[in-house]
């Protein structure tokens, strides 16, 4: 990482404010419901939409600053991880080089780099970001109501184990993948290096079929994996709405035995923070 260091922790930083200010939105938009709204109180309300406004702009600038910092730091990573791999090779001995092959070597500075670094980026900003939100949004669900919470407990688990399955059973899929793109690069490679003999027996057409093979194989690994990995959508949509309904019965039950009394109990607006409160722990899961 080198002097892209300070940038990894900068987006990081970005990142935790970013969510933090847009969880406090939820809490703005209840009080501006059960104050402001109730009371017909307009000062109060263009008071906390001005809040709110500021909250989104800051969580605006911050997300901003998190893909920029972000971005430099995966970048600067690929760059050194690159450097420091081409330096490496230099130092490779003629059985070495024939150990890994040039095309897989080719595949390790090229591909595998890139992934890496897009990998990076994505753990400094969706990696840091989920669990902050989850859990921030977590601890002020429980603080408006400690019962409707629960529910959580039950509908995050079976999340995490039918998506951790999914992602544990695509595992191998996209291994196999990886070895056939070196496969791929030495296709091409040694077309390429031999292109005066391909042409002069002409063998265009062997070294189509081979090439075409080829990637016919790791497209259709890609469209395996793509389709046992579509099942997250309805599982996560499953466990939204599962979610939803049961907040909003027990809730509704809530808000009529208080009488939407802030002092008694839930109301309508901890009910609407709740309810997106709760969409956000479970995309966070998805994340």
């Amino acid at each position: 990482m080198g002097k892209y260091k300070k940038f990894a922790f900068l987006a990081i930083i970005c990142v935790t404010a970013e969510s933090v200010f847009e969880l406090l939105v939820p809490l703005l938009m209840a009080d501006l419901v059960d104050v402001g709204v109730a009371n017909g109180d307009r000062t109060y309300i263009y008071v906390k939409g001005m809040q709110m406004v500021l909250c989104a702009l800051c969580a605006l600038v911050l997300g901003m600053g998190s893909a920029r910092f972000s971005a430099l730091a995966g970048q600067g990573l690929g760059a050194g991880l690159r450097e420091a791999q081409y330096e490496k090779l230099q130092h490779y001995s003629f059985s070495n080089i024939d150990k890994f092959s040039t095309s897989s070597l080719i595949t390790r500075l090229t591909t595998d780099v890139t992934n890496v670094q897009n990998a990076y980026m994505m753990i400094v900003r969706t990696a840091v970001r989920a669990p902050v939100m989850m859990i921030v949004s977590w601890v002020f669900a429980f603080r408006i109501s400690k019962e409707i919470s629960l529910v959580f407990l039950v509908i995050i688990p079976i999340l995490a184990v039918v998506l951790i399955g999914l992602a544990a059973y695509v595992h191998p899929i996209f291994e196999r993948v990886f070895h056939t793109y070196d496969e791929l690069n030495n296709v091409v490679d040694e077309n390429l290096q031999g292109i005066r003999v391909v042409k002069s027996f002409n063998r265009e057409e062997h070294e189509d079929r081979k090439f075409g093979g080829i990637s016919e194989t790791i497209y259709n690994n890609f469209v395996r994996a793509e389709k046992i990995l579509s099942f997250n959508a309805p599982a996560m949509n499953l466990c939204i709405y599962t979610a939803l309904i049961v907040i909003s019965w027990v809730g509704a039950q809530q808000i009529v035995a208080s009488g939407n009394d802030p002092a008694l109990g839930l109301t309508t607006g901890d009910m609407t923070a709740l309810v997106t409160y709760a969409l956000q722990i479970l995309m966070s899961m998805m994340m």
